[in-house]
């Protein structure tokens, strides 16, 4: 089961196994995680795939209402931060208040940062950082047509109109 921990204590982690000689690959990716949905397990379980310790940051509440709006998120952080938790591929989360990671990577200089599918690697900011200390950063394809801007429409067209 993973755990919700500062980025600090994470980067304290992580400098203690470096300091011990210890070879972890460390695996960052991100994202709000709103509404849970089979794209997102099947995006994590690959991302864990390159590595060692998956750790996944999380938009704060605050920097979901900045980038998506004021209606979201529709779960609070601290309900997104606990459900992938308990998913078996998660070792850590970690929040972050900003709109994009660069600050929670810049701390925790991950070995692997792996961003979903339809992101491009030379169009995500993070990036040049990554490459910048020797790190890799991969694109995965979730292999789903869940969004969760689709299972909102979904929910929406669903309970409009008073139906029931």
């Amino acid at each position: 089961m993973g755990e919700l921990i500062t980025v600090e204590k994470l980067a304290s982690i992580r400098q203690k196994l470096r300091d011990q000689d210890k070879k972890v690959k460390f695996v960052f990716t991100n994202g709000v995680f709103d509404l849970m949905h089979v794209g997102h397990v099947r995006f994590l379980n690959k991302a864990k795939s390159h590595g060692d310790v998956l750790i996944v940051g999380i938009n704060s509440d605050e920097s979901v209402r900045k980038i998506k709006g004021p209606l979201r998120p529709i779960v609070a952080q601290k309900y997104r931060a606990e459900m992938l938790c308990a998913l078996p591929c998660v070792d850590y989360v970690v929040i972050f208040e900003e709109s994009t990671p660069e600050k929670t990577i810049e701390a925790l200089q991950p070995d692997v940062h792996v961003k979903g599918g339809d992101w491009k690697a030379d169009r995500m900011p993070e990036t040049g950082l990554v490459r910048s200390y020797g790190g890799k950063v991969v694109i995965e394809d979730s292999g789903s047509e869940i969004t969760t801007t689709s299972l909102i429409k979904k929910i929406i067209e669903a309970y409009s109109g008073g139906r029931r």
